[in-house]
């Protein structure tokens, strides 16, 4: 039986036979004109040229990359297509809505209606202003995905609290934000401490509850080098991926010559949902041989004598017993961390989508600081980001809750009150719309039915929403399920290459890009904040807030630096072009963002709850699969 290895010569025919599809001519300049990629949030683009990472390497694309692109460079939808029903719409796969084509007109779903109406943008507009306006603000809320920009982003936000509500969430509440909650308590910021950069300087590198070999392939190229001098790659995972084990990389010659690369070093495969007790074993197997820098533990953190306390209490019997796996298995991991200089820590999904997501998180980040693995070059934490933008919308303030900093200058600057009402998050906002009362909900992208686990609860709770305004580039089934008793507008707006202004990004190693826009392909869209400023016109048109002022994204830019200190460096973009990371985020030197300057060890709060009896599952990503898109529905590996 030959061994399934990933990447290699299906990778480059699936990249040619796409590019074939979109035009040649069309995926080039799409590819490597001055705009962010559109895929993960390892981040490429921006203006060094849409193939270039933020180390200026060439060529830095992969077939998720072309798979963004896929969806945009399609033509309109046939008007002739919406005379069907919406039953028909149902009854199409998520993989064939996405190839009807792009959305080149309003669409208007009334309630009770089978059908969509295609309508004009002047009525699609008084609308959605009109339902807003009958709505009481606590009764709605306003989400976003991480592939809207930074500057659409922020005006959303701003839009929904001028209106009244703190009802502002986004896509990472169902992915990452037990790595931000949990980061917060130990180190004081929620994001990477690791730039890019920092990859060619470690010599070992952990991977953990994530498959970037499917969802982040440019990371693959990163860790054959590590790999390739004479570094180790630690995978812990349940299930055992191929691509993971060994990956033949289309940009390598010698590689795709090969038969592919070795990527992991060691791989252990824990029973699922027993991370915890595998990061306490390594704790554990580093203190009983002395192996940790009490130097850095004295000088840079506080209260490390519980979290040893509850090393020690914890048994080898309860650690083998809980993971599946041999205290030889884990020893030995734990003896490669105990001979690094420089270890990186890197997580995904596998991590964080567990009741117990937060305890998980600060375990890893308790492991790296036990060896002084934060705050020096070469070594830190990588929370793997999915969408391209996902952590820039964080950035901006779409979130229930803003710093109480922010919320003082955008009071001080536009002479407002913001709400003081405590804000909900994703999960919390589909909770009172089930119990039917949230009246209206503006959702800018993505794919929220399909994003919540429990499909029929989230159909009933969007359903129960009186209005939901979308705005989007194609249709999804979130759009044609989720409201036969309710109506809906749909706004075509425009993709991120297709901006008419600059946008900018952040990606997953904090680091912010311009994207140039500038690409023409459909003649009836809109860029995202041209919808928002216009409804907030109309909703506002009584208050002391000028919106038509930030139909400029450089004016909104400008904003953005004087109520967010991090990113000063936006008031400039447009003239320096310089692209760099937020700063403060990036931790070189072991100071750390909390009162005391010291990172906190931390101690498990809740019971990590394993029943030996039950049958445990895993959800995982189709290769053909990325966040809620569905590009091909064959799994080359599976």
């Amino acid at each position: 039986m030959s061994t399934i290895v990933g990447g290699g010569p299906k990778k480059i025919l699936y990249t040619l036979n796409t590019v074939r599809r979109i035009g040649l001519k069309k995926s080039t300049k799409a590819l490597r004109a001055n705009n962010t990629c559109k895929a993960c949030g390892l981040g490429m683009g921006g203006q060094q040229g849409g193939m270039h990472n933020e180390e200026g390497e060439f060529p830095s694309v992969c077939n998720k990359s072309v798979q963004a692109q896929s969806t945009d460079i399609q033509g309109p939808i046939p008007l002739e297509v919406f005379q069907h029903t919406m039953q028909d719409f149902r009854e199409l796969s998520a993989f064939e809505l996405e190839r009807l084509g792009r959305l080149n007109i309003p669409l208007y779903k009334p309630k009770n209606s089978d059908l969509f109406e295609a309508i004009s943008w002047d009525k699609a507009l008084y609308l959605a202003s009109s339902r807003l306006q009958k709505t009481k603000p606590e009764k709605s809320f306003f989400y976003a995905s991480g592939r809207a920009s930074n500057e659409a982003g922020f005006i959303l936000q701003l839009m929904a609290r001028i209106y009244g509500t703190n009802n502002v969430n986004n896509c990472s509440y169902y992915c990452h934000q037990a790595t931000g909650v949990g980061l917060q308590s130990v180190i004081g910021s929620g994001t990477a401490t690791i730039e890019l950069g920092d990859l060619k300087h470690c010599d070992t590198f952990f991977l953990i509850g994530a498959n970037p070999s499917s969802n982040h392939p440019r990371l693959i190229h990163q860790l054959k080098a590590i790999r390739e001098r004479g570094g180790k790659v630690v995978v812990i995972n349940p299930a055992k991926e191929p691509g993971l084990v060994k990956f033949s990389v289309p940009k390598s010659l010698g590689s795709m010559l090969t038969g592919g690369t070795e990527i992991a070093s060691h791989y252990l495969q824990p029973q699922i949902g027993s991370d915890w007790y595998v990061f306490a074993g390594l704790a554990k197997s580093i203190l009983n041989n002395n192996q940790q820098d009490n130097s850095f533990i004295t000088q840079c953190t506080e209260d490390f004598t519980a979290f040893k306390e509850q090393c020690e209490r914890l048994s080898w019997q309860s650690i083998e017993q809980n993971t599946g796996l041999t205290q030889e298995d884990i020893e030995a991991v734990a003896q490669v961390y105990a001979e690094s200089e420089s270890s990186v820590f890197s997580w995904g999904m596998g991590i964080t989508h567990h009741l117990n997501g937060v305890e998980n998180v600060e375990a890893i980040a308790n492991l790296a600081l036990l060896r002084g693995m934060i705050g020096k070059p070469g070594a830190g934490l990588l929370p793997l980001r999915g969408h391209s933008n996902v952590q820039g919308i964080g950035t901006v303030g779409v979130k229930p809750e803003l710093s109480p900093a922010m919320c003082k200058a955008i009071e001080a600057d536009l002479n407002i009150v913001l709400p003081e009402q405590k804000g909900l998050d994703t999960l919390a906002c589909l909770r009172v719309a089930h119990e039917g009362e949230m009246n209206t909900a503006l959702i800018m992208g993505g794919n929220l039915f399909e994003a919540s686990p429990n499909t029929a609860w989230a159909n009933q709770a969007l359903d129960n929403i009186d209005c939901k305004i979308y705005l989007t580039t194609t249709l999804n089934r979130g759009h044609v399920f989720a409201n036969s008793h309710s109506e809906s507008i749909i706004f075509p707006v425009m993709a991120r290459d297709e901006e008419k202004q600059a946008t900018t990004q952040e990606s997953m190693f904090n680091f912010v890009r311009l994207s140039d826009g500038g690409i023409d392909r459909l003649d009836n869209v809109r860029s995202e904040t041209d919808i928002l400023v216009t409804l907030a016109q109309s909703l506002f048109s009584d208050t002391k807030v000028d919106f038509s002022v930030f139909s400029s994204h450089k004016n909104i830019r400008e904003k953005i630096a004087a109520f967010i200190p991090s990113l000063s460096f936006l008031s400039s973009i447009d003239e320096t072009k310089h692209e760099q990371a937020v700063e403060g985020r990036v931790l070189h030197t072991p100071i750390f963002p909390r009162a005391s300057q010291k990172a906190c060890f931390t101690i498990k709060k809740n019971k990590v709850a394993l029943d030996a009896k039950a049958l445990t599952l895993a959800t995982i990503r189709s290769e053909g699969q990325f966040n809620s898109i569905i590009y091909e529905e064959q799994d080359s590996y599976r």
